[in-house]
């Protein structure tokens, strides 16, 4: 790990409580489920201090692309303020459409600094285009619209492509179609598969991860979706994929960097309580945002545990 100081950040919490995306829609409760379990308390007990900033939603009614566009306009919006402002935003889905606000503002905030870049903790590519994708969901499209490509009202809501593909790594996957991994491969975006990954140990492959996101940017951002862990530790997803990485890994992984001044907004997606029936996938997420967002304090007891 490089000797960046580390920082608490002043962390405001976003909900895009919304399913729309997805052929599930169960995820749609995720923000509230776990502001219900107290976050940002837990989170202040961690010594990151942290407000609920709002809770997005889509209008009722609305066809899922029109839902998803209205709530990626909103969700850029809040995350392009807060990124201004250098507040840290830890967005909290919903599906992983959401992906297409979150980043969409932050690229936004960041352009007269820089690029931003990007590391997509996932089981899934996410790169469909309509033309390509066998179910039409919108959230297994976010990183193609990041890059650039997919529907034109999705894609220019940062302005430009939100993403360059020499910025972007995906971390942890397990479960795509050819259509999408040929267009990541056209472009040239480093993809690690699982078993690369579990090769590797999750932390070294974060590492080559976080260099790629933070070579020639201003910042960078993480986004976790939890199907990327093993459901026999995170069943509280829509869309499953066995042999994930083991969530202690990745909370380890995440700790290291903690306080990292280089990460501008984190995101955490897919949370579905409606299969959280114990309640271990919601104490996962909040596990998670704790250990990428700790203060120097508690990085150094994560890190001698």
């Amino acid at each position: 790990m490089s000797g960046n100081i580390r920082i608490a950040k002043d962390v405001r919490i976003v909900g895009a409580a919304t399913g729309r995306g997805a052929g599930d829609e169960g995820c749609q409760r995720g923000p509230e489920v776990l502001r219900a379990r107290g976050l940002t308390a837990y989170l202040a007990r961690a010594g990151v201090p942290a407000q609920w900033q709002a809770t997005l939603r889509p209008s009722r009614n609305l066809p899922p692309l029109a839902a998803v566009r209205q709530l990626s306009a909103l969700l850029a919006q809040q995350v392009y303020r807060l990124t201004a402002q250098r507040r840290f935003p830890l967005v909290l889905g919903g599906d992983h459409s959401c992906g297409i606000g979150t980043w969409s503002g932050a690229a936004r905030a960041l352009r007269l600094q820089g690029a931003l870049g990007l590391v997509w903790i996932d089981a899934h590519m996410d790169a469909h285009v309509p033309a390509t994708s066998p179910t039409g969901n919108l959230h297994g499209m976010p990183l193609a619209c990041l890059l650039g490509h997919g529907d034109a009202q999705l894609s220019e809501l940062a302005g430009a492509p939100a993403l360059r593909p020499e910025h972007l790594c995906l971390v942890g996957v397990r479960s795509f179609e050819d259509g999408e991994a040929q267009l990541l491969a056209r472009l040239g975006v480093r993809v690690m598969h699982i078993d690369e990954v579990q090769r590797r140990g999750l932390d070294a492959a974060l590492d080559e991860a976080v260099s790629i996101a933070t070579r020639g940017t201003a910042g960078y951002g993480v986004s976790i979706d939890l199907d990327a862990l093993d459901p026999s530790e995170a069943p509280g997803v829509g869309t499953p994929v066995t042999n994930g990485l083991r969530a202690e890994d990745l909370r380890r992984a995440l700790a290291r960097r903690a306080g990292d001044a280089r990460l501008r907004a984190l995101e955490i997606a897919e949370y579905n309580p409606q299969h959280d029936h114990d309640g271990r996938t919601a104490t996962t997420a909040m596990q998670l945002a704790e250990a990428a967002l700790a203060a120097e304090a508690k990085w150094q007891q994560l890190r001698a545990a």
